[in-house]
């Protein structure tokens, strides 16, 4: 519910601040004084558009702010709402703010953070309701509708059932119009996979063999080069010339000289080992280098076969994957893709079954919701008829209008019929009236302002109080076109509201104002110049007074008419008192 509300540089608000508790609270005061003003600030807080010229003059920036406390029941959606962008402070409170500047620029913020306006107004949505704002009014939107009547139905269960079904189905037809897509098309695309298949299958690849291969290529087309050089080794270390020894006989020669030093000198010792170990090392190096010479092949037909295997690896690189690895992985995708393909009149023949089973199920399912909204439609009828009566509206009639949409497409009827369906079942709900006899039937969306139009809101709000959600409810100027008699009926339905709502109505109707647990009184006044609203809660006397002044000029009579009006009241609502 509204707790707090902050208004600044607004119209002729200058700076207002209001505390709001639970129950029925009236704003009364002279035409002009603010009180829609006020209603209108609360309305651009919830996401209407505003523009800069309601900001005071002589301002920057109008704002105002809300303090909302999130009942239980609201909480999870609306904290999932406010988690998606790390919004939530408080899982039971939220507070909502509009800035709106002079150079045209506005500003939504919740609990502190910038936010789009209509993520601001989607939490508004589920915080208040506004009548004689119609697109902030549930009941003015079609398509809310049949989420009242279900929940005034109580069919969350069975609702969750179809709803389930519903989804099952919607998976599956996705599914077949993919498949029955790729049909159209599956004998081309089973060509295409199989000649890719069987070239890759061809190759026989084998992961890591390109790396050898490449190698092998470069000993056998420099086969020459690597020959002569290996001889030139060979005839350096271990074979000599008659003009210059070899390496190997130099460093016999060398390790001869140092074998002397060790005899001669032991502390040496371990220099004739290593030199002895570089002898051994220069043997190895040679035998090394001779069976490489032996292993280096002259193969012009090796060299082409490689060639000839590795362009065709670089083929399937271009075509498939610039890997061995990727190449395999495109073969494995393929064949999984053909396999589908050759199954795929199978798997669509058993998504078919799947789907009629299912298509029974939502008719079944559907049907079950169909005969409870039926039945509470007919209560809800009834319902109204006896608030119309007691609302001074004996000839007005309701009806919820529940209507099928007939399509070759949807699921098939007991009755032969074909309809469409959706997420809320087999048939849309719209809520009619007929306020004067011999009109006929007309949308509720369609009915005229005034207070005809607020009297039938009043009547569907008290039946559907325990099916509504919506914690506050703001009613601006609900007396219209109201007389006195029915006026203390109106004031006792809003009171009775408050048993599952907060309840704030503008009036100008002293029997309705009386019903309120909480009286603020909207002035303005003229100083420097400058007209400025102000609001004062009152009590006791001076609510005495008020409603006094609203029955007629404020006199002996006057006074005691609004007494009497208050003890009235107390009948209503402490009838044991």
């Amino acid at each position: 519910m509204l707790k707090e509300l902050r208004i600044e540089n607004f119209a002729i608000i200058d700076h207002l601040e209001l505390q709001f508790p639970e129950g029925f609270i009236v704003l009364t005061g002279e035409t002009g004084a603010g009180k829609s003003i006020i209603m209108d600030a609360l309305n651009t807080l919830l996401g209407s558009r505003p523009d800069s010229s309601v900001i005071r003059r002589g301002a920057e920036r109008a704002i105002i702010e809300a303090t909302f406390q999130i009942p239980e029941s609201l909480q999870q959606p609306i904290n999932d709402l406010l988690s998606k962008d790390e919004l939530t402070e408080e899982t039971n409170i939220v507070l909502l703010e509009r800035e709106i500047r002079r150079n045209g620029r506005n500003i939504a913020r919740i609990n502190g953070h910038a936010v789009n306006v209509s993520l601001l107004k989607e939490v508004g949505e589920y915080l208040v309701d506004m009548h004689g704002q119609s697109d902030h009014l549930s009941l003015l939107k079609v398509n809310q509708h049949i989420k009242l009547l279900d929940r005034f139905a109580k069919i969350s269960l069975p609702l969750e059932n179809y709803r389930k079904t519903y989804r099952e189905l919607t998976k599956i037809n996705r599914e077949l119009n993919k498949l029955k897509q790729n049909e159209q098309d599956a004998a081309r695309l089973a060509d295409l996979l199989t000649y890719q298949i069987n070239e890759i299958n061809a190759a026989n690849l084998k992961v890591g063999e390109e790396e050898t291969l490449v190698q092998e290529r470069n000993r056998l087309s420099n086969a020459e080069n690597l020959a002569s050089a290996c001889q030139e080794a060979l005839t350096l270390l271990d074979i000599g010339n008659p003009e210059v020894p070899s390496i190997s006989d130099l460093f016999g020669q060398t390790h001869h000289a140092i074998q002397k030093i060790s005899k001669l000198d032991p502390s040496q010792e371990e220099m004739e080992n290593f030199t002895a170990l570089i002898e051994g090392n220069l043997s190895e190096l040679a035998l090394n280098l001779r069976n490489y010479l032996e292993s280096i092949e002259f193969n012009p037909k090796r060299l082409q076969q490689i060639e000839e295997r590795l362009e065709t690896i670089y083929s399937l690189k271009r075509k498939y994957g610039d890997t061995i690895e990727k190449i395999l992985e495109f073969l494995n995708k393929a064949q999984a893709e053909l396999e589908s393909i050759t199954h795929a009149e199978e798997t669509i023949d058993a998504l078919e079954t799947q789907k009629q089973t299912l298509l029974q199920k939502i008719v079944s399912q559907g049907l079950e919701l169909s005969a409870k909204r039926h039945e509470a439609a007919q209560k809800l009828e009834q319902l109204l008829l006896k608030e119309f009566e007691a609302l001074k509206m004996p000839q007005a009639r309701f009806q919820v209008n529940f209507n099928y949409k007939y399509e070759s497409e949807g699921v098939r009827l007991p009755n032969g019929e074909t309809v469409s369906y959706d997420a809320n079942g087999l048939e849309s709900v719209e809520f009619f009236i007929e306020t004067n006899p011999g009109e006929g039937m007309k949308p509720l969306t369609k009915i005229a302002s005034g207070g005809e139009t607020a009297r039938i809101m009043l009547a569907l709000k008290n039946v559907l109080a325990q099916a509504d959600h919506v914690p506050t409810l703001i009613f601006d100027e609900i007396d219209q076109g109201i007389g006195g008699r029915i006026g203390t009926t109106v004031g006792y339905k809003l009171w009775n509201l408050t048993a599952q709502h907060q309840v704030i109505c503008i009036t100008h109707l002293p029997q309705l104002a009386a019903f309120g647990n909480t009286h603020f009184r909207v002035a303005k006044t003229f100083e420097d110049n400058r007209t400025t609203t102000i609001v004062e809660e009152i009590s006791g006397e001076k609510r005495v007074h008020e409603l006094a002044k609203m029955l007629g000029k404020l006199s002996e009579s006057t006074i005691q008419s609004a007494q009497e009006l208050l003890q009235t009241v107390t009948q209503y609502t402490h009838p044991t008192s």
